[in-house]
């Protein structure tokens, strides 16, 4: 597998523009408001956009083929969850994050519960993003070592520097903007490899729909009871609603996005369509990884043994499109990845940490500067969790997943407690948190459950253990 020199240009031509228009916006970050919500001035089709965009990285890129070309298409009963979850998000949490001028999900539950819940929440949404986008930009870096023959290091090493720097200087508008823009690369990267397969197949749809057919590919529902399988229907939509409402709902790395809108309605309006589209992504991507599967079983023989199946894309994008196009695939899989989580990673350090425990008296110029810092280290965070997966065996699809998951539940379960009682206080919720995560980790540690019920079981679980701690310790004890 060897990539032109004009491959290269391409892809470093496209690493260059998008540090480029990401630092651009720079001249426009005076105050921590900017840095961290453009002020509240996004509409609600760059909102769709770039939580599409966000919600799609290399993990989908080139996972979710993978997954169909070595079984099925299954993953869609996920998606469907996910669009059920937005449209619960879009009704329950989006107005009362619009009620108050906040700066991170977590201030929500300190204005309910007070600070140890909006701590314990905010630890959880830092440790488990750092390791699951550290995983996601292992995947990146391991798709251009297999095509360039670079070190997977030095490849992690380029793309986090890329992303630390326009993040760092532009802020969420850059992260937004830049989300946009890859969002349409990566879109039409995917279009060109569809279209390649499909004129590479002799016999066209009718020729993958047979072969596809036969070998179950396009096997969609699977309503099997068994908590051990990843995609079943039931998994699908309760633990794809439980982890949406988790990760739309209460992640700051997405509900940033939300509180840059210029209102509650053009947030809603922006999170469900996002749902819609990324449906139809998810499907194109499925589609693609069963015409992988006709193209090396009817057309082509694979002739090598990879290692895992998530090469399967990248091997077929380097053995067999031209020149200049193959560089254009490689930059829309980096599109895919350079979504960072490190703004909203930096709001929340110094949101929930800095100001109230550090400095509160800061002022705005001593804030932005503590906020670029806290954005360049975790950047620095995430490069040392991406070096450290390259030793992972299993599928990063599911690493990358798995790992939200775990505290997803209790997080989420202490927003749904937050918005939909009144009686339950902040003791309550720090037991029942704490018993979610112990179960969800258990689960994870102990059972064959699969990822896709972790973030329910951790919620349920945080729900009944702080409803009933709330009845050992009623008001006149809790504190």
């Amino acid at each position: 597998m060897v990539l032109t020199g004009l491959d290269y240009a391409v892809i470093l031509l496209y690493l260059l523009a998008i540090t480029a228009f990401g630092s651009w916006f720079a001249r426009f970050q005076h105050t921590a408001r900017d840095y961290f919500l453009t002020d509240r001035s996004v509409p609600w089709w760059a909102i769709c956009f770039t939580i599409v965009a966000t919600e799609t990285s290399t993990l989908t890129f080139i996972g979710i083929p993978a997954s169909a070309y070595a079984g099925d298409m299954t993953f869609l009963q996920l998606a469907a969850g996910y669009i059920i979850g937005r449209v619960l998000v879009a009704m329950l949490f989006i107005p009362a994050y619009f009620r108050g001028d906040l700066f991170t999900s977590y201030e929500l539950l300190q204005r309910r519960f007070g600070p140890r819940v909006k701590t314990l929440a905010a630890v959880i949404f830092l440790i488990t993003r750092s390791l699951a986008d550290g995983i996601r930009l292992f995947t990146t870096a391991m798709v251009i070592a297999l095509v360039t023959q670079v070190p997977v290091t030095a490849v992690v090493i380029t793309l986090g520097a890329a992303m630390i720097v326009y993040t760092m200087r532009g802020g969420v508008s850059a992260v937004i903007w830049t989300d946009v823009v890859q969002m349409f690369v990566y879109v039409a990267g995917a279009a060109l490899i569809a279209w390649a397969l499909f004129t590479r197949i002799d016999g066209g749809w009718a020729t993958i729909a047979q072969v596809g057919g036969a070998a179950g590919r396009f096997t969609v529902l699977d309503l099997s009871f068994d908590p051990s399988r990843v995609y079943t229907l039931w998994a699908g939509i309760f633990g794809g609603v439980a982890l949406t409402l988790s990760t739309h709902g209460t992640d700051q790395f997405l509900v940033q996005r939300l509180l840059s809108g210029r209102s509650a309605r053009e947030a809603q309006t922006g999170l469900v369509l996002s749902g819609i589209i990324v449906f139809a992504q998810f499907t194109l991507f499925l589609l693609i990884g069963v015409m992988l599967y006709v193209y090396y079983t009817h057309v082509t023989p694979l002739g090598v043994t990879l290692e895992r199946t998530d090469q399967i894309l990248p091997y077929f994008v380097v053995n067999t499109l031209p020149s200049g196009v193959t560089g254009f695939i490689v930059a829309a899989i980096v599109a895919a990845a350079l979504s960072p989580s490190l703004n909203a990673m930096a709001a929340t350090t110094v949101t929930d940490f800095y100001l109230p425990y550090v400095n509160p008296g800061a002022d705005e110029k001593t804030t932005l500067r503590v906020s670029k810092i806290a954005t360049v280290a975790w950047g620095i965070v995430q490069l040392m969790v991406a070096v450290g997966a390259q030793w992972m065996t299993r599928s990063v699809l599911d690493a990358g997943l798995s790992v939200l998951s775990l505290g997803a539940g209790a997080v989420l379960g202490a927003f749904l407690l937050g918005t939909l009682t009144t009686t339950i206080r902040e003791r309550h919720v720090l037991m029942g948190m704490t018993a979610g995560i112990a179960v969800a980790v258990f689960v994870w540690w102990a059972t064959p459950i699969a990822w896709t019920w972790y973030a329910l079981i951790g919620a349920l679980t945080t729900s009944v253990v702080a409803g009933a701690s709330r009845m050992v310790l009623p008001d006149g004890v809790a504190t």
